[in-house]
Formats: structure tokens, C-alpha cells, sequence
């Protein structure tokens, strides 16, 4: 936070790898996807690809059998009329058939958008129109539901495939195909033209736009940034030679494959590398599926660490008072080992002996519990993690690492083995060019950088320039070690009325530490003279410390706006201000009395804050801190324990820090 006071030089900063790891040009023969997976098929053939666990049971798939069915996909859809550079949608959960449906679609020739599975009918309406797509890929009856709802919008669509058959055989309408009806249709077309498959591979080019992957849209409507087959390989590439992976290892797909990272990290990483993919049964199992697999690899968003980083901290309250006494004595060593590793400082003997009795003792065995024996590669991407959580990982014995990206680029930098530093999101990979301007934005030049935005040539000026430099909108800077600091968006950091600015995701992340805080948005600026914050907490955790602390209450309304819930969030702002700057402390804050909702435009589909829109949503209660009120009246919606719905008056209490 003090470095980002200083003034800038005028002079521009360009920060590249300080790994001298070359980046091969693509060879001919695994220049598109497609190829890639060919060669893979060629390479792997009997060994297994995929798993998915359906009703308990983990179901394997080879790379021969995933070659059939991307083949009889593709040409079913090529039967069905779809031509090169044509679009097709695709909405569900991570599956192999949202492998097969997209790997069948290069193959073709064409481009697919990825959207994600909780999109209500607007954002998917308006996905799907605006890409121009003319198949949909749907994993199941609510999915098929959602386009039938839609259908007399989507004047472009042709098919509605669906992949997952349970609740829709009643269903009598000739839009809607099966995925297994397709695949018939593409056996018969490939014993009608033999070789037809592997001709539309050959014919596919690097520069040939593989996804339109829209933007989480925090600010705007989103767009559609249009990645190149050469993208996403050179993406993967910037990554892979600083943290490769292999065939021998376990991947968990289940980040959305509507978020770039995935698209980058997972699926091209299996095409490229070779590992397993590993599909878990439905969100809820996921955790149980980690842990039977204990993969190598994994990608979470920075919300799901955080979460399972509260929810590993409850337990551990939970757990024995021997249990508790060994964790909370083994800790801090952990973290005054990991605080010198950060500092460059040596570690001495003892201190290594205490590490290793702290990690037979308490450590391993809950590494265990969350399936993380074997972890090589845990990445966190999306919004900014807190280096609170990244210690607590290390303190554990999981190498979280940062990876900062976007959809545009993919990943920009990255913590990899022995280049960690807790405060920052890493440095750049080979092939990647990081410059910092002098007012503080970052900008990201390499082989990676999109093509453009789809039909919106005025904000692909903006965003890319006539060097190849893509202007990320973040704001950051450099340390000594050629680390990057990442701050938050430039048109997010805040200037007090003092003259001062700070970064609001950085306060809170800090406080989404706390396993009693879910979510929280600061607000500031500069005819504001102290920073407020609009808290949500984290209800079954909360729950769980009422019900420990019996502290009664009914409903999500009834415990936010308990005093002694209040009691329990100031302490830990209070322990956060500690760490700030004074004119970055949190003077005064709100407990919400709902959590915020993608569904109701709060949130993006990542999670990220839409600020504008809750600033505008919550404006009496940034009015009320602002203006020296004790409360404020909303009307909320509650849900009894009996499942009873009702609208209720309640009063939002001010909380002074």
C-alpha cells in the first residue's frame, strides 16, 4: 500500500521473465488444437484421458475413445450443416462431453462460446445473439429449458443439443437433438466420406479464432474477446515452462469453462500435456471427489480458496481440544518460517526440525482430509487473493500460487517453485512483456494477447494498440525482485479526500480472511473522508459460532443484525486496520442483511463486485455512514426454517470501528 503513494517516473517500466526459457515456434503438424489432440491421440492412445464420476462410480475414457467421439461429433455436426467460422454455444457443467463438444467444433472448423451454467435467461439470451451463434450445447433439462424459454429470440440457433437425457424423453420438439443422435448422424457421414475427419483438421490455421470468450462485464455489457487457436497454445506454453505438467498427472476440471483460465490451464493443458482430467460428480461432491483423486493439479478461483480456507479453520475450532492446542501451537512456527523464507532470510536447524514435527503433527493430516496429498500445481486466478490466505495455505503445506490474468491474455505473471512472494501475484512467465506506465496501468504484450472483441471495433482500439500491447486497465507496480504488485482496477482505486489513494480489493481481501466474512465491499473517494464498508457474512459459519456461543436467532435477517455479530466483525476489522495505512482504515461498516447475488446483477458469474450497481442498490446505507446515522430501514426477504417465504422490516445498524 506505501509503495503504490510514491510518485511514478515519467519513463515506462517493461518487466520481463528473468527465466531465460526460450518459446518455440509452433510446428505445422500442432498449430490448432485439433492437431495438438491428434498427435496426443497418436502418442497416448490406450491410456486413460478422462474420468467422470457418475452415480458414485469414476467412469474412465481413453484417448482412443475420446478420439471417437470428437470424430462422430464433428462430422455429425458437419451433417447437420455447420460450416467453418460459424458459431456454437455451449452451457453445463464440466463434462466430457463439454470437452468432446468443443474439440468437435474446431475440428470442424468452427468457434465456441463457453457460458456459464448459473446464467439466467437475459445473460444467455444475450450471449448467444450477440456471438451469432447457431448450435446449442445443453447438458440437461434445465438447460434445454432456459432455450425454449428463449427460442423465439434466437431466430439463429438451428439445434438445441443436449447431452444429459434425464427428464427431457417426454419432450416431443424437433430443435432439441441428443448428443448421442448427432454422434449417429457423424458415424454415417464418415462411412460416407472416409477420412473427412482428419481433412477438416488439416485444413485448420493458428490464426483461426477458437473462442469468443466474454468478459465478466464489471463495468459494462460483456464483450467478446475472440482467442486464436495460437492463443490459447502460447498461453498454456507461458505457463507450462515454469510449472509443467504430464501425462502421469491428475487434473480436477471443475472451474467454469466459461472463465479463460480454465480453457487455458485445463482443457488445452490436456491437449498439450497429456494428463488426466478429472470430472467430479456435481459441486456438491467435489470436495469428497478431490480427495479420492488427490490430484497434482488444480485451478480454483480465488472465492473457493477462501472459502476452503474458512471452512478448514471452523473445523479445526471444531475438532478436539488436542487437536486444537497442536494447531494453534504449530501455526505460528509454521508462519515464522514461511515470514523468513519471504524475507530471504535463512531458516535455521531447529526451526527446520519444528517445520517437519508441525507438519507429521497436524498438517499432513488435514492436507489430507481436503485431498491435497499430492498437490504439485494449486493455482488460484480471478480476483486479487489475499496474502493472509496464500499463508495460510503455505503454512499447511499446499503451494498456492498466484496466477494474475485476464480473459484477453491469459496469464500475465505467476508464483512458481522458489519465486513466491506472498504480496505479490508473481512475475512474468518467458514470452511475456509486462510495462507500467506512469499512471500506474499495466499494459501485457505476448504471442497470447487476443485478436480482438467481437463485432466492437472501437473498444478493440482502446484496448489494443498498434504494438501489440494490451492495456489491462489494472492498476500496479514493480518491486525490486521483478515481482508485480497488483493494486485493483485503475477506475476502481480510490483518492481520498486527503489526497491519498488505496486499493478497496486489498482491504477486502484482507477481511474475506476472517472465516465469519464472505464477502465485503470498500467504498471511498475523495468528498469521503474515511472508508466505509458493506459486509456479508458468512452464514453457516456464523451460524455455527452462534449456536457454539448460544446466541439465538431465526433467520440469515435475525443473526446479521445481532450486536453480538456485530462484536465479532469488528475484531476482526479491527485486526485488519492494524495492517493499513491510517487514512485506508476502516472507520465505520454495515452488515448486510442478504448476501450478495450474481442472480440480482451484484456480482459477475466470477463473483467479482459490480460496484457501480451496489453502490447505487445500497446508497441509504453509504448515505447513513456517511451522515452520522445509527441505522437504517430496508425490506428484506426471509426464509423460515420451514421453508415459509416473508418480507420483513428490519433496521441495518451502523457499527463504529
Amino acid at each position: 500500500m506505501a509503495a503504490a503513494q510514491e510518485k511514478l517516473d515519467s519513463t515506462p517500466i517493461i518487466v520481463v521473465s528473468k527465466e531465460n526459457i526460450p518459446i518455440e515456434p509452433l510446428a505445422a503438424e500442432a498449430d490448432t488444437l485439433p492437431k495438438v489432440f491428434l498427435h496426443t491421440v497418436d502418442r497416448l492412445h490406450d491410456q486413460v484421458a478422462m474420468r467422470k464420476k457418475r452415480f458414485g462410480i469414476w467412469q474412465e475414457y481413453t484417448w482412443g475413445q475420446s478420439r471417437d467421439n470428437v470424430r462422430d461429433l464433428c462430422l455429425g455436426l458437419v451433417s447437420l450443416g455447420l460450416q467453418r467460422d460459424e458459431k456454437v454455444a455451449i452451457i453445463g457443467e464440466n463434462d466430457p462431453e463439454f470437452y468432446w463438444a468443443q474439440i468437435a467444433t474446431w475440428s470442424a472448423g468452427g468457434t465456441t462460446i463457453a457460458i456459464f451454467t448459473d446464467a439466467n435467461l437475459q445473460e444467455l439470451g444475450y450471449v448467444i445473439d450477440n456471438a451469432d451463434a447457431v448450435y446449442l450445447f445443453a447438458h440437461d433439462q434445465e438447460q434445454c429449458d432456459k432455450a425454449l424459454a428463449l427460442r423465439d429470440k434466437l431466430p439463429h440457433v438451428r439445434k438445441v443439443i443436449y447431452w444429459e437425457e434425464r427428464g427431457l424423453w417426454n419432450y416431443d420438439d424437433p430443435w432439441l437433438m441428443s448428443f448421442q443422435e448427432v454422434q449417429a448422424l457423424g458415424r454415417q457421414y464418415d462411412e460416407q466420406h472416409p477420412g473427412a475427419f482428419d481433412r477438416l483438421i488439416a485444413n485448420g490455421q493458428p490464426d483461426d479464432v477458437a473462442l469468443l470468450s466474454y468478459t465478466s462485464g464489471t463495468t459494462s455489457l460483456p464483450k467478446g474477446a475472440m482467442i486464436r487457436h495460437r492463443n490459447l497454445l502460447f498461453g498454456n506454453r507461458h505457463v507450462d515452462k515454469l510449472a509443467p505438467s504430464y501425462p502421469s498427472d491428475n487434473y480436477v476440471s471443475f472451474s467454469p469453462l466459461a472463465w479463460i483460465t480454465e480453457q487455458s490451464l485445463g482443457l488445452t493443458g490436456h491437449l498439450v500435456n497429456g494428463f488426466q482430467v478429472n470430472f467430479p460428480e456435481s459441486p456438491e461432491t467435489v470436495q469428497i471427489d478431490i480427495r479420492e483423486i488427490a490430484p497434482s493439479a488444480l485451478l480454483f478461483p480465488s472465492r473457493v480458496w477462501e472459502q476452503l480456507a474458512s471452512v478448514m479453520r471452523v473445523r479445526i475450532n471444531d475438532s478436539t481440544q488436542l487437536n486444537r492446542a497442536l494447531y494453534d501451537l504449530f501455526l505460528p512456527v509454521k508462519y515464522k518460517i514461511i515470514d523468513q523464507e519471504d524475507a530471504g532470510q535463512a531458516i535455521s536447524p531447529i526451526q527446520r526440525l519444528l517445520g517437519w514435527l508441525a507438519d507429521v503433527a497436524v498438517f499432513a493430516p488435514l492436507r489430507d482430509k481436503i485431498g491435497m496429498t499430492r498437490m504439485r500445481n494449486a493455482f488460484t486466478s480471478g480476483a486479487a487473493l489475499s496474502p493472509d490466505v496464500l499463508r495460510f495455505f503455505r503454512a499447511v503445506g499446499v503451494e498456492l500460487k498466484n496466477l494474475y490474468g485476464s480473459t484477453e491474455c491469459q496469464a500475465h505473471t505467476l508464483h512458481y517453485d522458489g519465486n513466491i512472494k506472498l504480496a505479490t501475484v508473481g512475475a512474468p512467465a518467458p514470452g511475456i512483456e509486462v510495462r507500467i506506465n506512469p499512471d500506474g496501468e499495466l499494459w501485457i504484450r505476448s504471442r497470447a494477447v487476443f485478436g480482438g472483441y467481437y463485432k466492437d471495433p472501437d473498444k478493440t482500439a482502446e484496448a489494443l494498440d498498434a504494438d501489440g500491447w494490451f492495456h489491462t486497465g489494472d492498476a500496479g507496480y514493480v518491486d525490486k525482485d521483478g515481482h508485480i504488485i497488483y493494486l485493483d482496477r485503475v477506475s476502481d482505486m480510490i483518492e481520498l479526500a486527503n489526497g491519498e489513494r488505496f486499493s478497496p480489493q486489498y482491504i477486502e481481501g484482507r477481511l474475506k480472511f476472517s472465516p465469519f466474512i464472505q464477502d465485503v465491499m470498500a467504498v471511498g473517494g475523495f468528498d469521503m473522508h474515511f472508508v466505509t464498508t458493506i459486509i456479508n457474512i458468512d452464514f453457516e459459519n456464523v451460524a455455527r459460532w452462534a449456536e457454539k456461543n448460544r446466541v439465538a436467532f431465526t433467520t440469515f435477517v435475525d443473526l446479521s443484525q445481532k450486536p453480538e455479530v456485530y462484536d465479532l466483525i469488528k475484531r476482526a476489522i479491527e485486526a485488519v486496520n492494524e495492517t493499513l495505512p491510517p487514512a485506508a482504515r476502516v472507520k465505520k461498516f454495515v452488515i448486510l442483511h442478504k448476501a450478495f447475488d450474481a442472480d440480482e446483477n451484484e456480482l459477475t458469474r466470477t463473483r467479482k463486485l459490480r460496484r457501480r450497481t451496489l453502490e447505487q442498490k445500497y446508497g441509504d446505507m453509504l448515505n447513513a455512514m456517511y451522515n452520522n446515522l445509527d441505522s437504517v430501514t430496508v425490506s428484506a426477504e426471509v426464509k423460515y426454517r420451514d421453508g415459509r417465504m416473508g418480507t420483513v422490516q428490519t433496521a441495518v445498524r451502523v457499527c463504529e470501528v
